[in-house]
């Protein structure tokens, strides 16, 4: 039941100053007030005595001051059940498609904390059956990974790739949040899952560009409280696709501002860690099941030491770099091998054997770069013995590295595989032994493991 709790002071885009009784009202609850016949609602960020300011989730246009302000009994809430998956929620977890939900349950999208009791930190590996990732950035369940690239390097294809791959190996559905992207670029995901028969794999949770910086700050949570049900209630180790968590931080950043609150360098927030920890600290393995997250990082004007890049990144395991250099070549996935890492390389880890020929052929890309600029000068038959034996498998090295995708099988004709890792070390091993120096580098291209 929605009762009276007071009338609008003052109102801009961002802030709704509310005078209540005092005591009625806590931070995160629901408040609304009529409009032309519409209900414009606003959940509260702050309290001082009898006043509360409180954000807009919608346009407050047309709000007036006097206007009779109510409290909704619920705060913001998620689906949480199996009706989730297949279908596209808005920040604040009502559905934007053509379906329908035919059992609500819902949950508060604050309501999870996980305690350190419940944190499994040797969640075990997540093998993805993608042999560039699962050698040079493996993960362990509960990681969390960021996903760096621009535009048309493939971030898409990767991302369903995963999907796709997790899906089959583990029986474990994903979520997306899109938070700020283009609602263009959600249609377009959501056209592609369907098409490739994994829209009902998959929850999705779209806070858009074009929305008020409430709505981007909210996708998160919701997207976040899809994950936890198929985490906790469900068993399953879950996927988790974030593009793009620097647009929460900006969302933070400008209500932040409108509530008068002093900013720090480059005008981010002083709560810019904590606003991070309340989102990062929830992803995490438990003895139930995992979230594991891949998070996209828009990196402002390319500067890596930007104080949001940084909080961010302190609470990664590792990253996956897109490098449009590599899809220029026509190499697919197009991971730059020298900016991608993971926490989990290490000799007490993932074992001596994998820690080794990683390292080995890290050093082999390496030489290899400097090889090319040589050739260019000097032409190939200056190299040394040794250097063209390097040159030669390293090319190779870059060609197994490709791999033919499920998810882009229809457009490219070849099967996709999945590579199991075991697989992946045998084959590099022998790349870098020399087994298949009489091997043409054109046969080592999209395919699955060796078999020649």
């Amino acid at each position: 039941m929605e009762k009276l709790v007071g009338k609008v002071i003052s109102v801009s885009e961002l802030n709704v100053r509310v005078l209540v009784e005092e005591g009625k009202i806590r931070i995160q609850n629901i408040l609304y007030a009529e409009v032309r016949g519409k209900r414009v609602c606003f959940e509260v960020a702050e309290e001082d005595g009898n006043v509360v300011s409180a954000i807009p989730l919608q346009s407050a246009v047309g709000l007036k001051k006097g206007t009779p302000v109510y409290r909704l009994e619920d705060n913001l809430s998620m689906q949480y059940n199996d009706e989730l998956l297949g279908k596209v929620f808005d920040a604040y977890g009502e559905l934007i498609d053509d379906n329908t939900i035919e059992e609500q349950h819902r949950r508060s999208i604050y309501d999870r904390t996980i305690s350190m009791e419940e944190i499994n930190v040797n969640g075990g590996n997540l093998w993805t059956g993608i042999k560039v990732l699962d050698f040079f950035a493996p993960m362990q369940k509960g990681f969390k990974m960021g996903l760096l690239g621009g535009a048309g390097v493939g971030k898409t294809v990767l991302i369903k790739e995963l999907i796709n791959n997790v899906y089959k190996d583990l029986q474990s559905n994903s979520v997306f949040v899109g938070v700020g992207e283009r609602s263009r670029e959600g249609k377009e995901l959501y056209d592609e899952m369907k098409e490739a028969g994994l829209l009902d794999k998959i929850g999705i949770v779209f806070g858009q560009m074009g929305e008020n910086s409430s709505a981007r700050s909210k996708a998160i949570f919701s997207g976040l409280t899809a994950a936890e049900y198929l985490r906790d209630e469900k068993g399953q180790d879950v996927l988790l696709f974030v593009d793009n968590i620097y647009r929460y931080v900006q969302a933070i950043s400008e209500i932040n501002a409108e509530l008068s609150r002093v900013p720090i360098e480059n005008g981010y927030p002083a709560n810019i860690g904590s606003a991070i920890s309340q989102v990062e600290e929830r992803i995490n393995s438990t003895g139930n099941g995992s979230i594991t997250s891949f998070q996209a990082i828009y990196i402002p004007a390319d500067d890596l030491t930007d104080a949001a890049v940084q909080t961010i990144q302190s609470h990664l395991d590792g990253q996956i770099v897109l490098d449009r250099k590599v899809a220029e070549k026509g190499l697919y996935p197009a991971v730059d091998v020298f900016n991608t890492t993971s926490k989990l390389i290490d000799i007490e880890k993932v074992g001596e054997k994998h820690y080794r020929l990683v390292e080995a052929t890290l050093k082999y890309y390496s030489r290899y770069r400097d090889l090319e600029e040589i050739i260019a000068v000097l032409g190939i038959e200056e190299l040394s013995e040794e250097d063209t034996r390097v040159f030669y498998r390293t090319r190779k090295l870059r060609n197994y590295f490709t791999q033919p995708m499920f998810v882009a099988e229809q457009f490219t004709g070849i099967p996709g595989q999945f590579v199991k890792i075991d697989d992946v070390l045998h084959d590099v091993e022998n790349i870098l032994n020399g087994t298949y120096d009489d091997v043409d580098e054109s046969r080592f291209a999209y395919i699955g493991k060796i078999d020649f």
